[in-house]
């Protein structure tokens, strides 16, 4: 049975064997990367030997997401890359604000390959894309490919190339049809031109693919609108507690509002320090997470507790 507003401690797998078929909502989550941390727990994603073994569990993973999400749910997944350093040369720490995309380490887990299969030394690995084939191949729609931009992001030390200063979050979906809240921001355009003040908005006069116009398309709404683009500019924001890879909220904000109704149930597989079940709750949502490590647990439960309950 699913309890809601509250945090399974175990293994996904596990966890889901005890939900039911399409009855959550919105699915938003950052999974572990691979071979950058070790998260101090057994079975733990993220230190497969290889990227392919990794996948692959990452996907049967999301294949009990797609069971246990609604036919007009929405999925939201935040991954980063990692570089294939090879040889012996071991990955640099993370800074605790958050994921950063550096070399692979070397732990207990996959200490026998110390490169990945099949790419050269020094490689970006090509995991995120590498995942979000996987999952359309296994039936998933991939509605867009959102570029995090980090202002903040860490300096770096290397000088052979150009710093990092990007994550990618998918958004999938299992069906054509799918309930989504558009969401807008301000036009820089809209506020140069006087249109912007035409009641209803601005047609988009845009050619259509069989060459007439299209008159039916907002370009921008009355009060210099537009719909929300896909490179989002958000800066992290360290944690005090013990889990140092936890995304700012103003990241999935936008996620939980435009993909999960007000009352919906928004899922986090890997709840991590809890911030998805935050936002969830600030937005008079429900949330269910799973975490494997109790420590995190804790944490999670905590920081949701001392969100104030909104008073109808």
């Amino acid at each position: 049975m699913l309890e809601l507003n509250k945090i399974y401690c175990g293994d996904c797998l596990e966890v889901f064997k005890a939900f039911p078929d399409e009855s959550i909502n919105c699915v938003v989550t950052s999974p572990p990367y691979w071979a950058l941390r070790d998260y101090g727990v057994a079975g733990q994603l993220g230190l497969e030997p290889t990227f392919q073994e990794y996948i692959t569990k990452l996907c049967d993973i999301f294949d009990e997401v797609k069971r246990v999400l609604k036919k007009d749910g929405t999925c939201w997944v935040n991954m980063g890359d990692t570089y294939n350093a090879g040889g012996n040369y071991r990955g640099k720490e993370m800074d605790e604000t958050c994921k950063e995309v550096y070399s692979r380490k070397d732990f207990a887990g996959c200490q026998n390959d110390k490169k990945a299969q099949g790419i050269q030394d020094k490689c970006l690995c090509q995991i995120p894309s590498r995942f979000a084939i996987e999952m359309t191949n296994r039936g998933w729609i991939l509605r867009n490919e959102i570029i995090w931009y980090k202002p903040n992001a860490m300096p770096s030390s290397v000088t052979d190339r150009f710093t990092v200063d990007f994550e990618k979050v998918f958004f999938f979906v299992k069906n054509k049809k799918y309930w989504f809240e558009q969401q807008l921001e301000k036009s820089i355009w809209a506020e140069k031109d006087k249109r912007s003040l035409i009641k209803g908005g601005v047609m988009s006069g845009g050619k259509t693919a069989i060459g007439g116009y299209a008159t039916d398309r907002v370009a921008y709404t009355e009060g210099g609108m537009k719909n929300k683009r896909a490179v989002w500019t958000i800066s992290t924001h360290g944690f005090k507690e013990a889990h140092f890879a936890t995304y700012p909220e103003t990241l999935i904000e936008p996620m939980i509002k435009a993909g999960c109704p007000i009352g919906g149930i928004v899922l986090d597989p890997f709840m991590g320090a809890g911030t998805t079940g935050v936002v969830s709750k600030k937005q008079d949502k429900n949330y269910v997470g799973i975490e494997l490590n109790p420590e995190y647990c804790k944490i999670a439960e905590e920081r949701i507790k001392n969100i104030p309950t909104k008073l109808l």
